[in-house]
């Protein structure tokens, strides 16, 4: 297998609940209220919509905010991917990821490993340039067991929420995820911080009409009939743990920049709050522009 290449499970299309807008002559996200499900392929106007997004919105009254999933792992983290994740705007590449204890760094001296402590306190993170950046991946259509939908996010309430299922589901299963039948739902709730505006994620439940009695039988089931049939749930989860560590930094170099821009956006009050920030605190002296300078530098150093 060739090294520094991340082995992820094959990507058929992408769903979202939120896109990139033209506004003023710019390219900004835009929140949605619903999911989209998009093919890979881009015309002019932007993502291709997936047939399944057709055929999925024709059974929810136009507004699509349940999708049926099946899990390939019964790892929750092989399903859910998740560290903060610092992006260099101008190359789309991931500079620093880290997990809140540790990161990997590319610098000029190569990928190094120093502590990572979170966002909100690390000088490198500051303008918003370093965020939680989840992946989900999900199978959505029988006719490729084994091809996934990604589901993106920068959003906390997403992240953790999905984490949560995941893991709670795992535990009450006996750790048979990708046996039950479960469903993406969009939620929306309001803050203070939103100014009681609705603001949605995305939650992970059971199917309607299937309760976690009658899902956990099933689940055990189906187990116990791949099994006979010779399916090896182990090895396959063996390959992809094996797959995701082949490499530091876990990015699709295809849609980096689509990331940068939908999840990365440069927001002048974010700028003009890492200039205060560091005023008051008396730090040293690096606005947002002269960071991700030096970052480029660092990643063209070691490219």
């Amino acid at each position: 297998m060739i090294k520094g290449l991340t082995i992820t499970p094959p990507v058929l299309g992408r769903i979202s609940i939120g896109k990139v807008v033209h506004k003023d002559g710019k390219r900004l996200p835009a929140k949605d209220d619903q999911f989209t499900i998009t093919s890979q392929v881009q015309n002019k106007d932007g993502w291709v919509n997936h047939p399944l997004d057709e055929k999925l919105r024709a059974n929810s009254n136009g507004k699509l905010r349940q999708i049926p999933v099946r899990l390939l792992f019964n790892d929750p983290e092989l399903n859910l991917r998740a560290e903060y994740t610092l992006f260099d705007r101008q190359t789309g590449r991931p500079v620093c990821v880290g997990d809140g204890e540790s990161c990997q760094r590319r610098t000029n001296k190569g990928v190094e490993s120093h502590p990572c402590p979170s966002p909100d306190r690390c000088p490198l993170a500051q303008g918003g340039a370093c965020k939680p950046y989840g992946r989900l991946y999900v199978n959505l259509s029988e006719d490729d067991e084994l091809g996934t939908f990604i589901f993106r996010t920068t959003g906390f309430n997403s992240i953790r929420t999905l984490a949560a299922r995941l893991s709670y589901f795992a535990a009450v299963s006996g750790n048979k995820l990708s046996c039950l039948p479960l469903q993406l739902t969009l939620r929306g709730k309001s803050t203070t911080q939103s100014y009681r505006t609705p603001i949605y994620f995305v939650d992970l439940t059971l199917r309607d009409g299937i309760h976690l009695k009658e899902a956990v039988q099933g689940a055990q089931a189906i187990d116990a009939e791949l099994s006979q049939h010779g399916f090896d749930q182990a090895a396959l989860e063996e390959a992809a743990k094996q797959g995701y560590v082949n490499s530091c930094f876990e990015a699709d170099t295809d849609e980096a920049f689509e990331v940068v821009e939908e999840f990365y956006p440069v927001e002048a009050s974010d700028a003009s709050n890492s200039k205060q920030g560091h005023a008051q605190n008396g730090t040293a002296t690096h606005n947002v522009t002269s960071i991700e300078q030096g970052l480029r530098q660092s990643v063209t150093a070691v490219s």
